[in-house]
């Protein structure tokens, strides 16, 4: 399954990587390893996470408050969002159209 990140999303999965490298040296890497992971999880097992839409899913990571939030196309993995759990929950919906939700 090929993966896709959306550019936001990129932008949070960079800014959460420099956050938590501020905070302590290597922590922000970890964070990226955790990130990585649960896209493997995802891959393996798509349909197991919590719905949000009709095609978009979210899966949270184990040891980071944050969330991966997708959906399958074909044999595309999409991610949408890496979000912070605090963030604001909707802020995902605008950057894919109603039709895709």
């Amino acid at each position: 399954m090929n993966v896709v990140f959306l550019k936001a999303a990129e932008v949070e999965l960079n800014e959460g990587i420099i956050f938590y490298n501020i905070q302590l040296e290597g922590l922000g890497f970890e964070f990226s390893s955790e990130v990585k992971n649960t896209v493997k999880r995802i891959i393996e097992n798509p349909e197991a996470w919590a719905p949000l839409s009709k095609r978009t899913r979210r899966c949270q990571t184990r040891r980071f408050p944050y969330g991966i939030i997708y959906q399958v196309r074909k044999k595309t993995l999409l991610i949408i969002a890496v979000m912070h759990l605090r963030r604001n929950p909707q802020t995902w919906k605008s950057r894919i159209s109603k039709s895709m939700q």
